[in-house]
């Protein structure tokens, strides 16, 4: 049987590779975009902006989505739309809320109504668990969120988890810790250090200026999280699973790795008081072993090889 995956947040990095996996899978693969001004360059970067159908809906709007499964009626269908940034979530918590759940109850709703045999694959976040004591994290571990954008996230998973077991649905969550690569957008930390520090190796920039780098994360590689997602929806029964390295990067060991690369002086880092967050994980790391054990998910890459990747296309790209 031909499949047909319906992706939203499709503009996204983790959108562009899923759809660049899916389609070498023999898919039929659409995105979803709030409107068509929406930028389709992670695509293009891919050259796969050919091969994916867009079609235009306000995930707010459950009638105009009921509309498109009607018509596209996908066998599966990986929700990754979402307000992502935890920053912005503090200056705008009203929106930030009323999308990340509002979106996803729609979806789950629209599929209960058309009744159609859909998989369907929803994006959690490793910082729905928040203010944690034991460590590593698994997926029984309690949720403490810390932030706007968290709170949103841990209602939308638990929105996910309830159609599964009220109504039946093959809804399941990827808890993914955090995931880099190229076509992350320039809002996110790695990214940001990486084209900074170019930018000081070049000549364009004097100094590197971050909020708090004492903090440690669980960093991985988006290419090979993503097909984490499609696996889950190739399982038997739908459940959940924290997606991560296993291990985690302290940001300062970060930054001054990218620098030791690209030798420049560490006394470039400056940290501002105004870039700090109202309140902050410490240290976060997951557990990956279900995944692995139950999806058959490989993962072996340290971080240091994943920046060494992102350093090495970051400066094949420069203008």
């Amino acid at each position: 049987m031909n499949k047909t995956a319906l992706i939203t947040g499709i503009s996204g990095q983790d959108g562009a590779y899923l759809a660049q996996f899916l389609l070498q899978k023999g898919y039929k693969v659409v995105g979803v975009v709030r409107n068509t001004s929406s930028s389709l360059n992670h695509l293009k970067y891919l050259a796969i902006d050919g091969e994916v159908q867009i079609m235009e809906c306000d995930l707010r709007d459950i009638v105009g989505i009921i509309n498109i499964i009607t018509v596209i009626k996908p066998t599966e269908i990986y929700n990754l739309a979402a307000q992502s940034s935890v920053s912005l979530s503090f200056q705008q918590p009203i929106s930030t809320f009323e999308f990340n759940t509002l979106s996803v109850l729609n979806l789950l709703e629209a599929i209960r109504i058309t009744s159609l045999p859909i998989r369907y694959y929803h994006a959690s976040s490793s910082e729905m668990f928040g203010k944690v004591t034991n460590l590593p994290i698994h997926e029984t571990t309690p949720m403490h969120p810390l932030s706007p954008y968290a709170i949103s996230k841990a209602a939308a998973h638990w929105l996910t988890v309830n159609y599964r077991e009220s109504y039946g649905l093959f809804s399941c969550c990827g808890i993914l810790f955090n995931h880099e690569s190229y076509l992350r957008n320039t809002n996110f930390f790695v990214k940001k250090v990486i084209q900074q520090a170019l930018e000081i190796k070049n000549g364009k920039r004097e100094l590197l200026e971050v909020g708090n780098i004492e903090i440690a994360r669980d960093f991985g590689y988006a290419p090979e999280y993503i097909k984490a997602m499609w696996l889950m929806l190739q399982q038997d029964t739908p459940t959940d699973y924290l997606i991560c390295s296993g291990q985690s990067v302290k940001l300062r060991t970060v930054v001054e790795y990218v620098f030791k690369v690209l030798d420049i002086a560490t006394d470039k880092i400056v940290v501002r008081q105004d870039l700090l967050r109202p309140t902050e994980i410490e240290d976060i790391v997951g557990s990956n072993q279900k995944a692995k054990k139950e999806l058959k998910w490989t993962y072996d890459m340290t971080f240091f090889q994943v920046l060494e990747l992102l350093i090495a296309e970051e400066i094949k790209n420069l203008p």
